[in-house]
């Protein structure tokens, strides 16, 4: 019997560098033997982080570059394409699945443990929101509808394959318990606590690092700031970026993507960072709150794991310009009272040396039980 399990990591896409490729990331550095298994794969992007020779590809690697650059029109054949992959040759399969990487089909001895960034949400609770978002309409909604129906259907089914499922936060708990019908253990992301220094000084600014989509809801805060003619600094990229800058006034900065090295140093000079949609955890948060700097969040999902209110940030409960507004109000009434150094101490409790303990701790477990067959 060998003493260490032989490890296969699976991850849906791996063609951009997000929250949850991040979370990829420290799951290969944590075991850096494994095997990382993908539906697409993008060298240019990502194979800094992951090296071609640690990835295998599905067979939608081979589709025109035009539909690998568009995922939704591949959903007709993720299903296939997540079953195919082999894994008999591994003991544990850890599966980082934001919709379809917990389908995966291992053997009997084989353990899958599941760290669930979300069950998928444009196929449960955001899937009025995806139609509307992507215009679907007519004919065309009918068939999507049905699409989609056939896919619920398989998502909630093939989770019966996973032997244990991890929750990225509290929220996604509540949704694998709902969609799922199961439980999972809340083990939250991994965050780079140690690479970022915590300043009590100030350059003005208020910062936020995000994926340019609708559902940030990046366009509350440029309309609070472009009212108040306060500075902000937006970090990060998307579909929604020309239209932002549309409506953006000269206070509002746009850097596109940074660097972590530059993004640390921004959260270490900025008053204070913005947070105005909803997210199942939300890592840029605690970075902001690792400099010592307060947090405006949203009300729900994970930032009300991470942000204690008039202690570490504040919280606002609509997403209105109004509500947000008077959450920036309460900030700023609030903002002698936030101690830079309490902040980063609650931040240490999501760093990135917690994560690694836990899943090590989880991985040791299911192996004791896969050797036990």
């Amino acid at each position: 019997m060998r003493s260490t399990p032989r490890i296969a990591i699976v991850h849906e896409y791996l063609t951009r560098m997000g929250g949850a490729e991040k979370v990829a990331k420290v799951l290969s550095d944590l075991f850096p033997s494994a095997r990382i298994f993908t539906l697409l794969y993008d060298e240019k992007n990502c194979g800094k982080f992951f090296p071609p020779w640690k990835v295998e590809t599905s067979a939608l690697q081979n589709f025109p570059k035009f539909l690998r650059r568009r995922p939704k029109f591949l959903l007709p054949f993720i299903r296939t394409a997540v079953e195919r992959w082999d894994f008999r040759d591994y003991d544990l399969v850890i599966s980082s699945s934001s919709a379809f990487a917990h389908g995966i089909i291992t053997p009997l001895r084989t353990r899958n443990i599941c760290y669930c960034h979300s069950p998928a949400r444009f196929l449960w609770d955001y899937s009025q929101e995806y139609l509307q978002e992507n215009k679907i309409t007519g004919i065309k909604k009918l068939l999507v509808n049905s699409l989609l129906k056939d896919l619920r259907i398989w998502n909630q089914l093939s989770a019966k394959r996973v032997d244990r499922f991890l929750a990225n936060s509290a929220t996604v708990q509540k949704r694998i318990q709902k969609y799922y019908r199961t439980t999972a253990e809340v083990v939250h992301p991994p965050v780079e606590v140690s690479k970022i220094r915590m300043s009590g000084h100030h350059e003005n600014y208020f910062l936020i690092v995000s994926q340019l989509t609708n559902y940030k809801r990046i366009d509350l805060a440029i309309s609070v700031f472009n009212k108040l003619r306060r500075r902000l600094v937006v970090v990060g990229d998307g579909p929604q970026r020309d239209f932002l800058e549309s409506i953006a006034g000269d206070t509002i900065e746009f850097l596109g993507w940074r660097s972590d090295a530059e993004i640390a140093e921004l959260l270490k000079n900025c008053r204070g960072f913005i947070f105005p949609g909803e997210d199942d955890f939300g890592i840029a948060p605690v970075e902001a709150m690792a400099a010592g700097k307060p947090v405006l969040a949203f009300g729900r999902g994970g930032a009300t794991e991470t942000v204690v209110p008039k202690q570490t940030g504040i919280l606002f409960y609509s997403q209105t310009p109004e509500s947000l507004e008077a959450g920036l109000a309460e900030l700023f009434a609030n903002e002698k009272k936030f101690q830079p150094a309490k902040i980063r101490a609650h931040a240490k409790k999501f760093a990135r040396e917690e994560f690694e303990n836990k899943i090590q701790k989880v991985v040791a477990e299911e192996w004791k039980i896969e050797s036990r067959k």
